[in-house]
């Protein structure tokens, strides 16, 4: 019963190269199968982060648009209740002032609240200051000139403002006046006088 053994080739021990190789191959096999999980988790873990930050990218933009957002719109009821206080006001004096600056005509228009003690300003078509100088606005007083405003134009644009009217130490506001000074503004007018109007 066992002849049939006989006819088998008589084993050999194999040489020493061949067994390095084999066993390469099987480190090898399992090197990439733990490599493939440790790739695929690094992936992962670079997506997570990416979404993260993405997220916080996202949130954030949301809270700095939020804040403009309700900064624009407490600036538009501020504007509101500026206008309708000054323009439908009854103690509300309209006084519009022609001028003319660097060869065009515009104009000053002064809207004055005599019971909240504050004017609105609008200049319209006044020529755009050269870069060293601005437009300065002079309240008029009985104990002379008080700086309302300096209004740098740098642009061809209409410049509306809303002022307090200075306190009564500094005077009664008797008219209001305009010129063009130093960008940094004056202490008293001392260059070219827009307009000088006793109220």
């Amino acid at each position: 019963m066992m002849d049939w053994l006989g006819m088998l080739a008589s084993p050999r021990t194999p040489r020493p190269e061949l067994k390095d190789r084999v066993l390469a191959r099987a480190l090898a096999r399992r090197r990439r199968r733990v490599g493939m999980p440790l790739a695929a988790a690094a992936m992962i873990t670079i997506a997570v982060g990416w979404g993260a930050w993405e997220a916080w990218w996202a949130f954030r933009t949301i809270g700095e648009l939020t804040v403009e957002r309700d900064g624009l719109a407490a600036r538009v009821r501020a504007l509101e209740d500026t206008v309708s206080t000054f323009i439908h006001g009854p103690a509300t004096r309209l006084i519009q002032i022609p001028v003319s600056t660097g060869g065009r005509v515009g104009s000053v228009t002064i809207f004055a609240d005599s019971v909240r003690h504050r004017w609105l300003v609008r200049c319209d078509g006044l020529a755009p200051n050269a870069r060293d100088q601005a437009y300065q606005l002079w309240f008029i007083t009985d104990k002379g000139m008080v700086t309302a405003a300096l209004m740098p134009m740098d642009e061809d644009l209409p410049m509306v403002m809303a002022l307090e009217m200075p306190p009564p130490a500094h005077g009664q506001v008797m008219g209001a006046a305009m010129s063009i000074e130093p960008r940094a503004g004056s202490a008293s007018p001392s260059g070219p006088m827009v307009f000088h109007l006793e109220l």
